[in-house]
């Protein structure tokens, strides 16, 4: 069996422009995300009209947002690893047309076994063909201003919450669910000529996964670009695993407010259009959390996970406390327990991503982010359903709100497990000596190759200068800057 060529890989790729073109993957991916999880956290205006046309309880109908998200994630390895082999630009545009199609075939739904199949499997298929190329061709441009990137391609799903919501009550109300549903089809091809506008960085990695003469077509050949591509040797990386069980519980509950708030605010009574508005607020304080946690995290005072945790563990809070707001009738009180909840859930989503090549390395993120959206797909899966569940049992969207708000607080203690979680010293000059070491011993390493990769680990533990039970290299000082790499005196 051929070995993988990994310094071949990394020597096609250049370093990351931090700019030019970039902005412009940006503006697609602001337009993708949107076109996504826009529309998913907007479903709540299909989900009454469905429980009230199809005659289904709560639960069955939760059952059709919650498998498109499953297998917008759980689809998303093999998206990555067809980006690895034919880039993203294809891979995107293909995930655009499948989109489109499964909301065409959902217009003509008579039952809701139709929509899970429609709007689930096909739909959320053509999702996790693009979106998770689109984030890592967006992480590939950008290296200091990764986050910030990040944060503003992800305000499309703040200001298409605040739009779509009123936007589909009315669609509804002028042309009915089905016909609704035929606009988003349409809608949904614009994301088509996002993908087109993708420029690859480097060379292809099926170009360097083969050996000079092997067969493309052999046993062993498909045998191990498949595990290149879809970059399983993560799965026994205790980090990977821990990130991914954390990531995991909190989409067990970030998405049962966006399913299930504007039931909650009609079943307290509120009007249609209120309880819509509800939604478009959260949207916007949503916006402003991306932007803000994009900036605060590229100050660099604080690392990216310690950031994630902070914005998670309030985000808990807010979801313990939403159903207070509506206790009394209050229509204030809930859209101020709404607009806190809307600006944390916007504040911890580009960190989710962020992370990650902290974790496992600029060279390996693809695949990573592939794999962490598969088994992240469980929380998906599980969250609306059970969430809709508890109404049917208790009568009330109450105890939904407190055991989503659950999940997130258990996934932000899981966070803390991972490895020198609690160790944050910042010495510059020993992080600059270590940076300096390790390019000169190896130039193809990445400049971000992880804070807790075992390749980084192997050659920190050959010098005095830091030991690896402390991390003293954060993200600020793997950037590259001019001084980190000037040769050793």
């Amino acid at each position: 069996m051929a070995k993988l060529q990994a310094p071949q890989v990394l020597q096609s790729q250049p370093a990351a422009p931090d700019g030019g073109w970039g902005w412009v993957v940006v503006g697609a991916l602001f337009v993708t995300s949107a076109l996504v999880f826009g529309i998913i956290r907007s479903m709540g205006v299909f989900f009454v009209e469905f429980v009230q046309y199809f005659g289904e309880s709560a639960q069955a109908v939760s059952w059709i947002t919650s498998i498109g998200l499953a297998m917008q994630q759980c689809v998303s390895p093999f998206g990555t690893a067809l980006c690895n082999g034919y880039g993203a630009r294809p891979v995107v545009m293909a995930g655009g047309c499948l989109s489109a199609l499964g909301f065409i075939l959902a217009s003509q739904a008579t039952c809701v076994t139709h929509l899970y199949l429609t709007l689930g499997i096909i739909s959320g298929s053509g999702w996790a063909l693009v979106f998770t190329p689109m984030v890592a061709s967006v992480m590939q441009y950008f290296t200091r201003k990764r986050s910030l990137a990040m944060a503003l391609g992800f305000t499309g799903v703040g200001l298409s919450s605040f739009a779509f919501s009123p936007l589909f009550q009315l669609l509804v109300e002028m042309y009915t669910w089905r016909g609704a549903l035929l606009i988003l089809g349409g809608l949904s091809l614009n994301m088509v000529a996002c993908g087109a506008l993708i420029r690859p960085l480097g060379t292809h990695k099926a170009v360097a996964a083969l050996a000079p003469g092997e067969s493309a077509w052999s046993c062993a050949s498909l045998f191990h670009r498949a595990y290149s591509y879809l970059e399983l040797s993560l799965l026994l990386q205790r980090p990977f695993l821990t990130y991914s069980l954390a990531i995991t519980f909190f989409n067990c509950g970030y998405f049962v407010p966006y399913v299930h708030l504007v039931a909650h605010s009609r079943h307290e009574g509120f009007s249609q259009y209120q309880a819509a508005f509800v939604i478009s607020a959260t949207g916007v304080t949503d916006i402003v959390g991306r932007v803000v946690s994009g900036w605060a995290s590229d100050l660099g005072r604080l690392r990216l996970p310690h950031m994630l945790v902070l914005w998670t563990g309030l985000l808990g809070l807010s979801l313990l406390v939403l159903p207070l707001g509506s206790l009394v009738g209050s229509y204030p009180g809930l859209l101020i327990t709404s607009l806190a909840y809307g600006f944390c859930a916007g504040a911890m989503t580009p960190l989710v991503f962020s992370v990650v090549p902290e974790i496992v390395g600029m060279e390996r993120m693809l695949g990573a982010l592939g794999l962490l959206q598969m088994i992240e797909s469980i929380g998906g899966l599980l969250g609306s359903p059970l969430s809709g569940l508890l109404k049917d049992l208790t009568g009330s969207y109450t105890a939904s709100f407190l055991v989503a708000g659950g999940f997130l607080l258990l996934g932000t203690m899981v966070m803390t497990t991972l490895p020198h979680f609690f160790s944050c010293p910042d010495q510059r000059p020993l992080q600059r000596h270590a940076c300096n070491y390790n390019n000169k011993q190896q130039n193809q390493q990445s400049p971000e190759s992880g804070l807790m990769t075992n390749s980084l680990s192997e050659k920190l533990n050959h010098i005095d200068t830091i030991p690896y039970s402390q991390p003293q290299l954060d993200r600020d000082s793997l950037q590259p800057e001019p001084e980190v790499y000037m040769p050793l005196n």
